[in-house]
């Protein structure tokens, strides 16, 4: 899950062509469990106001990044527990 999510994140990066079959599965594959937090449209950002490329690549990273390590502690927590029993 933290695999494909950080993929997202540096296909978003790298301007990644989004007409590309590849570009859009691992889109719609990230997008799913980032949930709400992939769109962090609120980021200082007014209401109509325009992002910069700056400033979209900031959103991508806090939210895909923010989805991408939680699911990396989740994971780990429960690999962590089933390993003890």
């Amino acid at each position: 899950m933290a695999f494909i999510l950080g993929s997202w994140i540096l296909m978003s990066l790298l301007d990644a062509n989004r007409a590309d079959d590849l570009v859009r599965f691992v889109q719609d594959a990230a997008t799913w469990p980032a949930g709400r937090s992939h769109d962090q449209g609120g980021l200082g950002m007014h209401p109509g106001e325009h992002s910069t490329s700056d400033a979209a690549g900031a959103r991508v990273v806090t939210g895909y990044g923010l989805a991408a390590v939680v699911s990396h502690l989740v994971g780990h927590a429960v690999a962590g527990r089933l390993r003890r029993r």
